[in-house]
């Protein structure tokens, strides 16, 4: 006889799906168990049987070869619909087992005990059960046993649904400090990148200074700075806009990038005012790089895209680290004061400065 179906199906088959415990593989908190109840009962079958939305099926069993059997011809299928112990002494003169393919052929069941799995809401999930092929009776210390395996079954399942919890909050909690971690990295790169060219601003320029500029490194490092600007930029926006001004600010940006080595870097320092950072370069090799880097910023033509093609000079002060400065500001102004001298000297050409004493 086919069992009817718990008053509460649908949150009981919802509570059994959270505990992900169907399909699992076998484990030996649960067989330890299973086999203590087919010894306490004397009998040579036992299961935990956990009843799905069509089936039957195995968490751990002993005795029997099968893993699951269809839930119309689940013994437990009716047990899980009473909270007490449900004991079939012989199954063969119980009208719902008569006809039942498990006891009509293998496993040949004629005893049945089945202690249900009970959730502290109240939900059936499956049973603890011991099985015969003989009639047999349970005694009272027989029954009270099969009780209390029954609830350890429950405390293992409820052990390990937390310790599944436990883990999946350990993945979702790596999750968002891993999104968090990429969140302040983008903040922090936005913090120091410059709006227009998108190179580096005045605030990555002091950080990387402070850290490079340290009271020990005129013994160990060299590190030149080149202030440049534009010469008459002014009229660039005048005639072309903001707009396109800040364009060609982008632009020449790029160029002076592209006669970057890696480890240098080109900071937007304001309007249209630039800084180049050439860290390990002395005063020598860092002028042949600036020169070609004048050139290149003279020779290119802007705004190709919008065909206009405009030309543009700018004016270049070179001071290096230790030997014209001994400190950030040092360096900050004698590199400023270089830049000062080309503009006033006629522009588009680089001036340095000599060892302070």
């Amino acid at each position: 006889m086919k069992a009817n179906m718990p008053s509460n199906e649908a949150t009981r088959l919802d509570t059994l799906l959270d505990y992900r415990i169907l399909d699992t593989l076998p484990e030996a908190s649960y067989d330890d168990i299973t086999l203590l109840a087919s010894e306490i009962c004397g009998t040579p079958m036992a299961a935990v049987s956990l009843i799905d939305s069509t089936r039957q099926w195995f968490k751990s069993k002993v005795g029997l070869t099968i893993t699951e059997t269809p839930r119309d011809h689940a013994f437990c299928a009716h047990a899980i619909l009473q909270p007490e112990i449900t004991i079939v002494n012989n199954v063969q003169t119980d009208k719902r087992f008569t006809d039942n393919p498990l006891v009509t052929g293998d496993p040949w069941i004629r005893f049945y005990a089945g202690a249900p799995l009970i959730t502290s809401k109240g939900e059936a999930l499956g049973t603890l059960c011991v099985i015969d092929q003989v009639q047999r009776t349970l005694s009272e210390a027989q029954v009270n046993s099969l009780g209390a395996l029954s609830r350890q079954v429950m405390a293992q399942l409820e052990l390990r649904r937390h310790i599944g919890l436990h883990e999946q909050n350990q993945l979702l909690l790596k999750d968002y400090h891993d999104k968090l971690e990429r969140t302040n990295a983008l903040y922090q790169q936005q913090s120091i990148t410059d709006d227009v060219t998108g190179f580096n601003n005045t605030r990555f320029l002091h950080q990387y200074l402070d850290q490079f500029l340290t009271p020990t490194s005129a013994k160990t490092k060299r590190l030149s700075l080149v202030f440049f600007d534009m010469d008459n930029f002014k009229r660039v926006v005048d005639k072309q806009g903001h707009m396109l001004g800040a364009k060609v600010l982008k632009e020449v940006a790029q160029i002076v990038h592209s006669y970057l080595d890696p480890e240098d870097r080109i900071v937007r320092y304001g309007g249209d005012e630039f800084i180049i950072i050439l860290p390990g370069k002395g005063t020598g090799e860092a002028m042949a790089k600036v020169e070609a880097i004048r050139k290149g910023v003279s020779t290119a033509a802007y705004l190709q895209q919008e065909k206009i093609y405009i030309k543009v000079t700018a004016s270049f002060g070179l001071a290096t680290f230790p030997d014209d400065a001994r400190n950030k500001k040092q360096l900050l102004m004698a590199a400023d004061q270089c830049l000062f001298q080309s503009k006033k000297g006629g522009k588009d050409r680089i001036s340095t400065k000599g060892a302070i004493p």
